[in-house]
């Protein structure tokens, strides 16, 4: 089954760099009865590719399903004198949340059971399970639609029914926070573009109609969000753009107080403050490019002094305050590692080894403890939960992620470093079978990111591990506009500079060819959202270096989305990307933009997904990419778009489902990259 291109409409962008034809913009009308039939269309037609591979993804989903133990437990949580753990259960979506009195009661009482609530919808997201202070209450909101609009409720724990309260339209990823005597709930909601934009206090027992706005940012580029120090003795407000912070902090004991500012904001100065006991401290890139860590007195939180100092190219990305201790995360040389400064100014560096990985904070509940808990993966070995004591150094571990059916010692992976063009090194994890060949014969899949200074460490992937037993090798590149290697790194990929993400990235993938690991015609490249761009740009530019790609909710009609301020979120995002509204930008953002460079070629198999109810890349991105490439491409490779059409930017909810999604992508690209 083909498709063919869908009907043109003219219309005509006025743009600084001149007019622009675009026959495919009536596709953003979401009502137009034609949108919906051309991403019908096009879902019949990737339903039918995929059909006659069925067996292969039959395959891989059901090895995906052998390598992990369906019913499982999570690492219990000591939290207030409750152990907290997520668990799964064997057939079921969604997880089951459940506590005790004791780590090895901890799944006695049920507190939440996602399934349940999910029940009737076609997605669930879960966005946030926050105990009160007592713990006899817990702060819950789901989204069913995934547009990212989340109901708020409370429930009941001990008679497992919720309160009569409920708030609607909240945005659960920016945080709820308790007061003290748990009587009052603060939580976030969007302005018409869905920017988080305010901050209410609701009163439980009262409708949501009475609740107080506490906060308001009239400023269009800063996101707001609300937390609480993890000593829950102060609630934060958080206001922040892309280049300055600003943070209000009020008593909890005393949650009715008006917010008193940490520091104004001022251009280019990022701050977080949390709370350490007898003073506050305060990670900030103020004199400091890759941040600092500074301390405050309790009365004067804006009155800072050093603690610890900056170094160049090493990324302080996050601090954890201890009644104890300090724990900071950080980037440094492309590898992420946790430091710890005691009380007494003992200084230490937890060492996993040379070999790339991640190492993460984990759940860390209690303030009052001698153990920081932690958690390792890589790409050849599962996620595994460790306490660490800081005292001694000791490691325990609490929990190693199941792997059944799985030979780990049947993997290796290691480091490289490719050249750009500039000449900046650019590391690449790679990973494949023992037995894998590198002699340019394997199919490869490399994967990327690569903006807003998001650093992506190497993780384990069950679902991968069908691709490597296939003969094929992965890998991760790092470019600029990520932050593995600093803050620079992060300035050199993006706004007047970030085609340096792409050609880092085609840097890459000439590397991975010229080493051996794989060949032109059986290379694939991934990536989503912003590593959808990615992409998009690395195929438009160099289009016979990859025999496919896979382009997951891509961001990819890049100046007509950001001359567009009426779209949801777009001034946030100049300071990302720019204006192009305005030179330079205008033509320098044409440069580089998927939708408008595309032209007539060749181009790879490609893979493209698009949620219906996405709010942050618009379905109407993808679709009009896939419009113009079935229009103007002079090849048949194939290409298919799938639009989840109850979904949004994360695509399905369930884990089987989302199971599934991996093993079409790994029949995809198995299927346009085969090995010799």
């Amino acid at each position: 089954m083909s498709a063919t291109p869908p009907k043109k409409i003219p219309h005509v962008w006025h743009r600084p760099t001149g007019d622009v034809d675009d026959p495919w913009a009536w596709l953003r009308d979401r009502d137009d009865p034609d949108t919906i039939a051309f991403l019908e269309a096009e879902n019949l037609v990737a339903n039918a590719w995929f059909d006659e591979r069925q067996t292969l993804v039959d395959t891989i989903f059901g090895e995906i399903k052998s390598r992990i133990q369906e019913t499982d437990l999570s690492a219990p949580v000591l939290h207030h004198g409750w152990w907290y753990v997520t668990g799964t259960e064997e057939g079921q979506s969604y997880a089951i949340h459940r506590r005790g009195r004791s780590a090895e009661t901890s799944a006695d009482q049920l507190v939440l059971d996602q399934n349940v609530e999910a029940a009737g919808h076609d997605f669930f997201d879960l966005g946030g399970l926050e105990p009160n202070p007592a713990h006899t209450l817990a702060a819950w909101a789901a989204d069913t639609k995934g547009n990212e609009h989340y109901t708020l409720r409370v429930r009941d724990i001990e008679a497992g029914t919720d309160l009569d309260d409920e708030i609607v339209d909240t945005v659960a990823w920016a945080g709820v926070a308790w007061s003290a005597d748990g009587q009052d709930l603060f939580y976030v909601i969007a302005d018409a573009a869905e920017r988080p934009f305010e901050v209410w206090r609701h009163r439980l027992g009262t409708p949501q109609s009475d609740d107080e706005r506490v906060y308001h940012e009239s400023d269009e580029r800063f996101y707001v969000s609300v937390g609480s120090t993890r000593s829950d003795e102060w609630i934060i407000i958080h206001a922040g753009s892309k280049l300055s912070t600003e943070e209000w902090l009020i008593p909890a004991a005393d949650a009715r107080a008006a917010p008193r500012v940490v520091l104004p904001r001022r251009l280019d100065v990022e701050y977080q403050l949390d709370h350490w006991g007898d003073r506050f401290v305060v990670l900030t890139n103020e004199n400091a490019v890759d941040f600092r860590v500074m301390e405050a007195p309790i009365d004067a939180p804006g009155t800072w002094a050093e603690l610890i100092a900056h170094e160049a190219g090493r990324r302080i990305t996050a601090i954890e305050p201890f009644a104890g201790f300090l724990a900071l995360h950080e980037w440094n040389d492309a590898q992420p590692r946790i430091r710890i400064l005691t009380r007494s100014g003992e200084r230490s560096v937890l060492d996993f080894g040379d070999e790339p990985h991640d190492i993460e904070f984990g759940q860390n509940a209690e303030w009052d403890l001698p153990t920081l808990r932690v958690s390792h993966q890589s790409l050849t070995s599962p996620p595994t939960i460790f306490d660490v004591d800081v005292a001694t150094g000791e490691r325990t571990v609490v929990k190693r992620t199941p792997t059944p059916n799985v030979d780990l010692a049947a993997y290796t992976s290691m480091r490289e470093w490719a050249i750009a063009p500039d000449g900046q090194r650019v590391p690449i994890d790679i990973v494949r079978h023992v037995d894998t060949p590198t002699d340019g014969t394997a199919p490869c899949l490399l994967y990327g990111y690569g903006s807003y200074e998001s650093s992506v460490p190497p993780w384990f992937s069950v679902a991968r591990l069908s691709y490597l037993d296939r003969g094929g090798i992965w890998a991760l590149v790092h470019p600029r506009g990520g932050g593995e290697l600093g803050r620079q790194w992060y300035l050199e990929g993006k706004l007047l500079a970030k085609r340096n993400t792409f050609t880092d990235t085609i840097a890459a993938a000439e590397h991975l060819v010229a080493s051996g690991y794989s060949a032109k015609d059986r290379l694939a490249i991934r990536g989503g959202s912003a590593g959808g761009l990615l992409v998009g740009a690395c195929m438009t530019m160099r289009p016979e270096l990859f025999a496919a790609a896979v382009a997951e909710v891509p961001f990819v009609d890049v100046v007509n989305s950001m001359s567009d301020e009426t779209l949801p979120l777009t001034i946030t995002e100049w300071e990302e990307w720019g204006d192009p509204r305005a030179e330079p930008f205008a033509s320098y953002m044409e440069s580089y933009s998927p939708y408008d460079n595309t032209a007539a070629t060749d181009y790879p198999a490609l893979m493209v997904t698009a949620g219906l109810n996405d709010p942050r890349v618009s379905y109407h991105e993808p679709a009009k990419w896939v419009a113009k490439l079935r229009d103007v491409r002079t090849n048949d490779a194939p290409l298919v778009l799938r639009t989840e059409m109850g979904a949004g930017h994360a695509g399905p909810s369930g884990r089987y489902d989302s199971w599934r999604d991996e093993a079409r992508v790994y029949t995809f690209v198995l299927s346009t990259t085969p090995a010799d």
